[in-house]
């Protein structure tokens, strides 16, 4: 009997082995992570130079190929380690220490050294690009104290000073950037985990996995970005195959038609992303803060919220996004939910306007870069400002680098924009646009001392509570005087091939391609 159990067990013991010879023989391959991935986009590269890039897809284009101090951990607001190992802050605030990691490369292999950090934040300085504010409003010196240390000296203490290190504007260039000029389409890149291969403006650009990267490596060897002309070519593409990723921007319909699709993941991405009119307060007649006033009044943001965006975006009142400390609907509170066609009517009549002599506005757009919907946004604009019957609107749009171009010379009088936030501080909201010295970017020639004085006494705060009572202060203003006129707030969409994995779009709302990848099987 104990022999015929061992014939037993080893009968069994054999039709394992064989069962799992023939198992580890027929098993499907474990899915395979695919060489490259393409991103479809129909937004536009202005300067692939830190110097002077002050957009939102550049600076997404920037740190994959560059990185900072310090950096956001992907899908969150949390500050890590960048190309700074670690960092110290002075008692008083004023100065800021980083040591840096001594295994950091350019593409070509050569060391980072905190020369090449100083170099990159001065030559910021000198050149006084679009965000150069973000470094010359807060920092009076920056110096290298040994080969991997370096020194910031601040005007004053900034709470939120780690927030603005890990924007562009403070990272570290490759030698080959002069001094004192900008160079739009550079290649040369810097730190980052990717290489710019190729580069063809607004055709496409070729990303490659650094091989000098001292984090951890690109789940993708290859990123293509290509460049579309609107958001039907870019869904045919994505619905072809052509892209792997639909970012910024489809229709909103579309997102509706392709999250039915089960070819696709259509994902929704919180954030503080905003609409607003810009208004060139030295251009008549908008000169007139009568006339700025009648404006705002007029405007119906629930419309545009539904008609154009099916609800995906919502009314905003103040420029500082809702959710966010300090907000206060400062619109709201002075003109209504809108539109109060009375009181624009006798704002309008006030400063001299009647149906005989009616008020003529020029309204400018920009028709892909923020999607399709600015025509439709524009003229919805139109038809509510002319519903006042007081009004005249001339429509007039421009492609992305000439609209910007027109904004930074101050030749339009009211025009479109978005904004996504280089830190994630009420300040981001309120400084770029009303502070003086750094306002030059928006065309908007709007400067008022007082508004000056509140915002730098709320940059050297560190208490939240002083800091909120100084930035409520100035949305009153800023509705009263009206050089800007908030939309509509709401979250970024992005679309992707349900085989594509890794993405991680945090508060910044910028897509690190590092974590992306794709399963082939």
């Amino acid at each position: 009997m104990r022999k015929t159990m061992y014939i037993v067990i080893a009968l069994i013991i054999a039709i394992a082995v064989v069962a799992a010879t023939i198992y580890l023989y027929y098993k499907p391959a474990p899915s395979a992570a695919a060489e490259k991935i393409v991103i479809g986009v129909t937004d536009k590269v202005t300067d692939l130079d830190p110097s002077n890039a002050y957009d939102f897809f550049t600076w997404e284009v920037l740190t994959n190929v560059m990185d900072g101090l310090v950096k956001y951990k992907p899908g969150t607001d949390q500050l890590v380690p960048g190309i700074a190992e670690s960092w110290s802050v002075s008692s008083d605030g004023s100065e800021w220490t980083f040591k840096l990691r001594q295994n950091v490369y350019f593409c070509d292999g050569r060391k980072v050294t905190a020369q090449d950090v100083v170099r990159s934040v001065k030559r910021v300085m000198t050149i006084k690009g679009d965000p150069s504010w973000l470094v010359t409003e807060f920092v009076d010196d920056v110096i290298a104290v040994d080969d991997y240390t370096v020194k910031f000296k601040l005007k004053t203490p900034a709470s939120y000073f780690l927030a603005l290190v890990a924007t562009p504007p403070y990272f570290p260039v490759h030698p080959s950037y002069p001094d004192n000029q900008i160079v739009s389409d550079a290649t040369w890149g810097g730190a980052g985990p990717y290489c710019i291969k190729d580069f063809k403006r607004d055709e496409y650009i070729v990303l490659e996995a650094n091989p000098h990267y001292y984090g951890d490596k690109p789940k993708t060897k290859t990123i293509v970005i290509k460049f579309y002309r609107d958001a039907t070519s870019l869904r045919m593409a994505l619905e072809n195959g052509e892209v792997d990723i639909a970012w910024r921007t489809l229709r909103p319909q579309d997102y509706v038609a392709l999250s039915k699709n089960p070819n696709f993941v259509v994902e929704s991405i919180p954030g503080s992303f905003i609409r607003y009119i810009i208004i060139n307060v030295k251009m008549p007649p908008v000169d007139n803060v009568l006339v700025r006033k009648a404006i705002a009044a007029a405007i119906n943001r629930s419309e545009i919220a539904e008609k154009v965006f099916f609800n995906t975006m919502t009314p905003l009142y103040s420029l500082v996004p809702k959710g966010m400390w300090s907000h206060i609907d400062a619109f709201k509170e002075l003109y209504g939910p809108g539109p109060n066609l009375t009181l624009a009517r006798e704002l309008l009549k006030q400063a001299g306007y009647s149906e005989t002599n009616k008020l003529k506005l020029e309204l400018w757009y920009t028709p892909t870069h923020y999607g399709d919907t600015e025509a439709d946004v524009a003229a919805l604009l139109k038809s509510q400002l002319e519903a006042t019957g007081l009004i005249q609107v001339e429509l007039k749009s421009a492609e992305w680098a000439t609209y910007v171009d027109n904004a930074r010379n101050a030749r339009m009088m009211l025009s479109l924009f978005g904004w996504y936030p280089d830190y994630i501080d009420p300040d981001d909201f309120l400084s770029p646009f009303l502070l003086s010295t750094a306002n030059k970017w928006t065309g908007s020639q709007y400067s008022n001392p007082t508004v000056d004085n509140l915002l730098r006494e709320a940059m050297a705060k560190t208490s939240q509570s002083e800091r909120e009572a100084l930035y409520i202060q100035v949305q009153k203003i800023l509705a009263d005087e009206a050089p800007f006129i908030p939309l509509l707030q709401g979250n970024l969409m992005i679309v992707h091939a349900k085989n594509v994995h890794g993405v991680e779009i945090g508060p910044p709302m910028l897509m690190p391609y590092y974590t992306i990848y794709k399963t082939t099987s």
